[in-house]
């Protein structure tokens, strides 16, 4: 049961990070940018952080599941 539980929740949990959008424009560090933009202040709103809080949630929640399974 925990098993089909994790399973679910890693489907999800993949789905959900492939939807967000990404924080960056580029690949800044490739393109010789001196601006990487690695701790910007960046406000998100509506969908955007619905699914960033979702994925916080099932991150969560697979961590938990993953620790319970090792347990049983």
């Amino acid at each position: 049961m925990i098993n089909i539980l994790l399973l679910i929740v890693s489907a999800l949990l993949i789905l959900l990070s492939l939807l967000q959008s990404g924080k960056s424009d580029g690949l800044g560090a490739f393109t010789g940018s001196n601006d990487l933009g690695l701790f910007a202040n960046v406000k998100e709103r509506g969908p955007e952080k619905v699914l960033s809080h979702a994925t916080l949630i099932l991150g969560i929640i697979f961590f938990i599941l993953v620790i319970v399974a090792r347990v049983i």
